[in-house]
């Protein structure tokens, strides 16, 4: 079973998104903040991480910055899911190893779940 990490701080969203993976079949682990997204990612080496960009504690860029520094989870796909959408934006966070950059206002949770199954599908 694939594991989903969701770093995101908004409650409601975060859950609405996990309530639709787990409908899918997939195993799914929270994190409400920048430092729990990176702790969580280490110790459950998810196969997919959803994160947001604007966090408590340390950024969302902060937290991308981290795990693909880190050899053990570099290779893990992370997609940014974020209310922030200018340009430069979205580029820093594809820069920094993001696979996708969805803003939150355009996708809904289940064309969130439908990109997710896409980054899914291609890393296998």
């Amino acid at each position: 079973m694939e594991k989903i990490l969701i770093v995101e701080d908004d409650k409601f969203l975060r859950e609405l998104i996990a309530k639709k993976l787990l409908k899918e079949g997939y195993e799914v682990e929270e994190a409400i903040d920048g430092e729990d997204g990176v702790r969580k990612t280490k110790k459950v080496m998810p196969d997919l991480i959803l994160l947001d960009l604007i966090l408590p504690g340390i950024d969302g860029f902060e937290v991308l910055k981290r795990i693909k520094e880190d050899e053990k989870t570099a290779s893990i796909p992370v997609v940014i899911l974020s209310n922030l959408g200018q340009k430069d934006e979205i580029e820093k966070g594809l820069n920094l190893g993001a696979v996708d950059f969805l803003i939150k206002a355009h996708f809904t949770p289940e064309e969130i779940v439908e990109k997710i199954k896409l980054v899914l599908a291609k890393n296998k």
